[in-house]
């Protein structure tokens, strides 16, 4: 070969060969330091196809876990309001069985009566505030707003702030909420302020929930000028008609209708028709749902979706909501009823029961299903360090091995001179 100084051939082919060691070795630092085999396309692209695929499976999966989870854990709020429910109905059949006793008078059963009409409540309110996260699980929830859109010379224009209403708040909203429509156009209130016997002053408020009226009335007498309760300037009170789910803010101008009261002058409906009446808003309560859809699988079809069936356990569905003990018989009959809503209890705790054994066998599967793809996964993507890092060193070699010899290559030239001395 002849000798020139122009061109260099020995060191562009050892420049050539140190490029292509450079460019492995930069590749197999890449796969070390990001410890994947498949770092881009060029590398498998099958493998990579395949391995994202398996990759967003294995993390549906890991979520899908979490829905098995979070099912369990609303079935496990449901059975123990259920639990809760029972204990009432225990409770009540033992109130039953005690007033269906001959030795009892109608007055000691009215006793008896009393605590039982209560447990009843407290099963529609155990049932309607039995929720997870906004998921109505034993009945319908409660929740209504009160309308003052129109407020004016008509519907509720005398309950204002210049006659000492300074708001009004529901404190019952399952109360409210029994309307079966959707919009409360026939739930309503009406306030009266009136005289009664001895110069007393009385407000009555009358609910109207679908044609049923339910009335309260609380003495207000000594809101009246110079009273024991007389609200000053600047002053707030609060009347509770809890029988009806209302709170009433009062502020000093209740004391002029009062004093007018006493002089026989009545305020609200009983003076004018319609000026005291409050319609509600609408109901935006939460409806019981019979069946809810989890997720428990990486796919959209049916076999990766489980739905639990809920049922409803509140007083109607139990059975029991028109029962009364104040009489032998009628107590006789609640032994039978509490005893049958007792069997209905149970049989939607087994329910319960039923789809939590099948989540913890759909959570196992999970677990096992996960382990298997990110193990197919990891076959496919990830690296084997170990024969990597051999690859990587001999890689290193050929660089050092490539330096050197381009270094070399470059001293050829040097040669030359000495012909030209």
């Amino acid at each position: 070969m002849a000798l020139n100084i122009i061109s260099n051939y020995a060191a562009n082919v050892a420049h050539r060969n140190l490029s292509a060691s450079d460019e492995a070795a930069t590749r197999s630092l890449s796969k070390l330091s990001s410890g994947t085999r498949v770092v881009s396309a060029r590398d498998d692209a099958a493998s990579m196809a395949i391995g994202a695929r398996l990759n967003a499976t294995t993390q549906a999966l890991k979520t899908a876990t979490v829905n098995v989870g979070q099912a369990n854990a609303m079935l496990q709020i449901a059975d123990g309001s259920m639990a809760t429910i029972d204990d009432v109905l225990v409770r009540m059949k033992t109130l039953a069985t005690q007033a269906a006793s001959g030795n009892l008078s109608d007055t000691e059963r009215g006793f008896l009566n009393d605590e039982f009409g209560l447990l009843q409540e407290e099963i529609d309110r155990v049932a309607s505030s039995t929720n997870f996260n906004g998921i109505q699980l034993l009945g319908d929830g409660g929740d209504v707003d009160i309308n003052f859109a129109n407020v004016g010379a008509g519907t509720g224009a005398d309950l204002s702030n210049a006659n000492g209403f300074s708001g009004f708040a529901i404190t019952d909203n399952n109360f409210w909420a029994t309307d079966t429509n959707a919009v409360l156009t026939d739930n309503t209130f009406a306030i009266d302020i009136t005289q009664g016997p001895g110069n007393s002053v009385i407000m009555t408020v009358t609910a109207t929930i679908e044609g049923a009226a339910t009335t309260q009335s609380l003495d207000i007498t000594s809101y009246q000028t110079a009273g024991d309760n007389e609200v000053g300037v600047g002053q707030q009170a609060s009347l509770n008609f809890d029988e009806v789910g209302l709170s009433i803010s009062l502020n000093s101008g209740i004391t002029a209708v009062v004093d007018a009261a006493v002089g026989g002058t009545a305020f609200g409906e009983a003076a004018n028709a319609g000026n005291g009446t409050v319609n509600m808003l609408a109901d935006n309560g939460q409806r019981f749902s019979a069946g809810v859809d989890f997720q428990i699988g990486s796919n959209n079809t049916a076999s990766d979706r489980l739905s639990i069936t809920l049922s409803r356990v509140d007083l109607e569905s139990l059975g029991i909501d028109g029962d009364d003990i104040s009489t032998q018989a009628g107590a006789q009959t609640a032994i039978e009823n509490v005893n049958s809503a007792i069997d209905t209890l149970q049989a939607a705790r087994a329910s319960i029961g039923t789809f939590q054994n099948r989540l913890d066998f759909a959570g196992q599967n999970l677990a096992t299903t996960q382990e298997n793809t990110e193990s197919a996964r990891s076959v496919l993507l990830d690296l084997d360090v170990a024969s990597e890092m051999t690859a990587f060193t001999s890689k290193q070699i050929l660089v050092q091995s490539g330096v050197a010899m381009l270094a070399q290559a470059n001293q050829m030239p040097q040669n030359l001179l000495r012909l030209l001395q």
